[in-house]
């Protein structure tokens, strides 16, 4: 039995983090290699007892993500995803291999509705499936996970018999998936309490709970999950994921944490992570988030109302139920500026929870100093979205030299625009019905590629007239989707650099070299 098994009887939560896996499933989420293994390392450090860092079928990338995760991981169990298909299960083997603590996660659909338009199969023929791929499974490796893929839409009597055939079969974690988001607490409770209740074999394995959120229930789905029995949660920080997402990590912990009176339970994971973890995958993703956010939003310590803001003044739980410092969030402070030096720079990287390379670290002090000669104050914001936008674009193969932009009311747009195409610079001169209409076009003609614009904003990273822009854009082209971020103190160029990181993605996602995607 595995060291995590052991604890079934206690009242820990096992916290599964599958943002590597299941977030990036969100459409133009794809994270580049450097990302997944920076918010691998900081999932490790915060406390995450299990990460599930990619199916490494997948792809090769996929692969390589999960393999060096593995290696670096000082703590947490490393998960990889395996469909109940052989080859899947070898593959998943071979990539957690390296991993202090590895985990194959396999899964089978079990509803009628899947099993007679997706599989095809019998229920006989699934209780089979069952049995041989997770006894392959537990002959390459101790810790084994089981998914009835659409559990909740399945009914009890054959999903207690896949559980008992992959317990029997040598799976030690049980999880039980709400896959399209259609439970409802009580009924998502009884399903796990009934599974515990009348599977022979049950306390041989811990059971899990993995919501999406289709209906906005998937945090209290699993926390339902839990008071039934349930011991470990499938999550996400930020609730990332396809659809309507995960449960969201950070609203897990903090509600075990909030409310011990109703969830005797604790967890593992340190909560001041929980706002830098927050920042760190939306910059990965490029998904920001809301702000009314639970946790993590940036109105979620907000207080506007006169009765309110008076409350608070007087005794700060009269409307606040967690500090902001208990989920790492600190006031704004000005403690950076043109005359900062190195050592200042690096230590405050690291008050803010990054460590860089020497060559990472000195593109980054050079941005600073660029960007503390244009900007009056600079903030932990600026600092951290300026790291980020550095980390996101270091894989950029098509990057930004010049532009100009040239801008009259009621006239034409007209931007001049130089970029550097794998060392080759391509020059174009393109107008536009508005400045970053004609932004946009000179960047397809340059590139020789008209992906759809899916999604374009804008927003400030602090107050203030000199506050950096934060630009977000979404392309699409040939089925795939990929999102691009960055910040600078000028939106037209922020816009443009956004725009160009979202199309080495793409050219990431569709395996083609910039050249190639040029010449094509």
């Amino acid at each position: 039995m595995s060291e995590q098994n052991q604890n079934t009887n206690t009242d820990q939560v096992f916290i599964f983090d599958t943002t590597l896996r299941d977030g990036e499933q969100s459409p133009g989420a794809t994270m580049t290699f450097e990302e997944k293994l920076q918010v691998a390392e900081l999932l490790d450090d915060m406390g995450v007892d299990i990460i599930e860092a990619g199916f490494p079928i997948a792809s090769n990338g996929d692969f390589e993500a999960v393999a060096e995760i593995s290696r670096r991981s000082k703590n947490s169990v490393i998960a990889g995803l395996a469909r109940a298909i052989p080859a899947d299960i070898d593959r998943a083997a071979e990539a957690v291999r390296f991993a202090n603590r590895g985990r194959i996660h396999t899964f089978v659909s079990t509803s009628p509705i899947h099993l007679a338009h997706q599989m095809r199969k019998t229920q006989d023929e699934v209780l089979e499936i069952v049995t041989k791929t997770v006894t392959q499974a537990r002959n390459l490796i101790d810790d084994v996970e089981w998914s009835g893929m659409d559990a909740t839409r399945t009914p009890i009597d054959f999903l207690a018999k896949c559980v008992e055939a992959a317990i029997n079969a040598g799976a030690t974690t049980i999880n039980i998936p709400d896959t399209v988001g259609y439970a409802v607490p009580d009924e998502y409770y009884n399903m796990i309490k009934t599974l515990i209740e009348t599977v022979p074999n049950s306390d041989k394995a811990i059971f899990s709970t993995h919501c999406h959120n289709d209906l906005g229930l998937a945090v209290a789905n699993s926390l339902a999950g839990v008071q039934a029995g349930a011991r470990q949660v499938e999550c996400t920080i930020n609730g990332l994921g396809e659809r309507a997402g995960n449960a969201a990590l950070e609203e897990i912990v903090m509600a075990i944490k909030t409310r011990g009176d109703t969830l005797p339970y604790h967890t593992e994971i340190d909560s001041t992570h929980l706002a830098r973890a927050s920042k760190i995958v939306a910059a990965a993703s490029n998904f920001n988030v809301q702000f009314n956010k639970a946790i993590v939003g940036k109105n979620a310590f907000a207080h506007e109302s006169g009765i309110h803001q008076d409350g608070m003044l007087k005794n700060a739980e009269t409307y606040e139920i967690m500090t902001p410092e208990s989920v790492g969030i600190k006031a704004t402070s000005l403690v950076m500026g043109k005359h900062s030096g190195r050592h200042a720079f690096k230590e405050k990287l690291k008050e803010l929870g990054y460590e860089l390379g020497d060559n990472a670290f000195q593109e980054a002090f050079q941005r600073f100093k660029e960007l503390a000669d244009r900007k009056k104050h600079v903030y932990d914001e600026d600092l951290v979205a300026l790291v980020d936008d550095e980390m996101g674009s270091v894989e950029d193969k098509i990057k930004l030299v010049s532009m100009s932009v040239s801008t009259s009311t009621g006239g034409a747009h007209q931007c001049d625009l130089v970029l550097s195409i794998e060392g080759d610079q391509k020059s174009v001169s393109v107008t536009g019905t508005g400045s970053v209409d004609a932004i946009f076009n000179a960047i397809k003609e340059a590139v020789g590629a008209d992906p759809h614009l899916v999604l374009y904003g804008v927003d400030a990273v602090t107050g203030g007239t000199d506050a950096q822009a934060n630009a977000h854009v979404r392309l699409e082209m040939d089925g795939k989707i990929a999102s691009g971020r960055t910040a600078e103190p000028d939106t037209l160029v922020a816009s443009a650099r956004a725009y160009l990181n979202a199309y080495n993605r793409l050219l990431v996602e569709r395996g083609a070299s910039a050249q190639g995607a040029m010449a094509g």
